[in-house]
């Protein structure tokens, strides 16, 4: 094919974070080769870059298990119309963005028609449910890495796979200045207090569960450390009011401000970060912020991942740099008191500069113009003879 004929480029994203990943990818892929449609699923912002989709991305936007299993029925007769449709309209390649409950089956079907495919965000099978890669390779020509270490494990499974980097290592400056985030977030912070940020997370269970216990460490470490105020970013209004309810049971008199979303402008606001695990921790890492990463299962999954979880760490923050950044405290390790003797090394290391340091240097190792790069091998995949 052509490199100037017209190429059609299906992209499916199932949520928001995968909506961002594909309209930078779609953008890109434009400048790269201008005449180029694309179909399949998406929200605002990859229809914004000339995206007809297919089936609402909010009906597949769905997590955990019962959630799953109430709207499987809506789930199938979606994938069907979108695997009957693609295989009509038999795009030059078909990416799928992160969803690989979702997506790969998608890809599987169209794979074995002779559609080239493609998977971008690469699922935790180097961390767990490792034998998950047969299927992997069965559905898709090309796996697109955010983390390094990631292309090595697909390089031992002879799958083809690149590192494009991470689009938050590009978004997110090597330097965010705390009194601009202060003054963004009209923060009056006098310079002899400390400004601590609680993230116990975007869900109601991890709030249920961690909740209590940043608020616990909050309580002591002021205790310990009387010059200082705490601030906690929340998604939402809900989650806002469930955290509240609970600083109100358990810390009443605690001085801690609620800010309405800005969670990296908060971040970067603080000093120091008690937070749940996931891309937040990620986050904070980008904004160069000393961190404690916690987190508690219920008792189930908690034993269910533990004998399945092959990762060294399981932050992303040690993952990314294989060594132990900042400090990982998982169920019946996170106390008070461990937050609060981990939260005071995690500020000392970050004083001594060492820690900041390497932080600057995972960022640097993360920005490889993530949209760009993924866009150029879309676009070799679409154009191979």
């Amino acid at each position: 094919m052509s490199i100037t004929s017209l190429l059609t480029i299906a992209v499916l994203a199932g949520e928001h974070s995968g909506d961002l990943l594909g309209a930078g990818m779609m953008r890109a892929l434009r400048a790269q080769h201008p005449d180029v449609r694309f179909i399949g699923v998406g929200g605002p912002l990859m229809t914004a870059e000339g995206l007809t989709s297919l089936v609402p991305m909010d009906d597949l936007a769905v997590m955990g298990i019962a959630e799953v299993v109430g709207r499987l029925p809506t789930l199938l007769r979606h994938r069907k119309h979108i695997v009957t449709t693609l295989l009509a309209e038999r795009p030059d390649v078909f990416v799928g963005i992160d969803a690989p409950d979702f997506n790969l089956p998608v890809a599987k079907r169209l794979k074995a028609q002779g559609i080239a495919t493609m998977h971008y965000v690469s699922p935790s099978v180097w961390a767990w449910r490792q034998g998950r890669i047969k299927g992997i390779k069965a559905s898709v020509d090309h796996v697109l890495c955010l983390l390094p270490f990631e292309k090595a494990f697909y390089d031992q499974h002879h799958l083809p796979a690149t590192f494009v980097g991470h689009p938050l290592a590009d978004s997110i400056p090597l330097h965010w200045d705390k009194a601009v985030a202060r003054q963004q977030l009209q923060l009056d912070v006098a310079a002899k207090e400390q400004l601590i940020a609680l993230l116990p997370g975007s869900r109601s269970g991890e709030i249920e569960r961690l909740g209590p216990v940043f608020l616990q460490a909050a309580q002591r470490f002021v205790e310990r450390h009387p010059h200082t105020r705490f601030i906690s970013p929340m998604i939402s209004t809900a989650r806002a009011t469930q955290f509240r309810e609970l600083q109100q049971q358990i810390a009443p008199d605690l001085a801690l401000q609620f800010i309405d979303g800005q969670s990296r402008t908060a971040m970067a606001a603080a000093d120091g970060l008690l937070l749940t695990s996931g891309t937040v921790t990620l986050e904070a890492m980008l904004i160069k912020r000393p961190m404690v990463v916690a987190y508690r299962f219920n008792w189930l999954s908690y034993h269910l991942i533990k004998r399945l979880f092959k990762a060294k760490f399981f932050s992303l923050p040690n993952l990314l740099a294989d060594e132990a950044l900042v400090p990982e405290l998982v169920q019946a390790e996170v106390t008070p008191e461990q937050l609060v003797q981990a939260l005071e090394q995690q500020l000392e290391a970050a004083a001594g500069g060492n820690l900041i340091d390497r932080f600057t240097e995972v960022h640097q190792q993360l920005q490889r113009d993530a949209d760009s790069v993924s866009a150029k091998v879309a676009l070799e995949l679409a154009t191979k003879a």
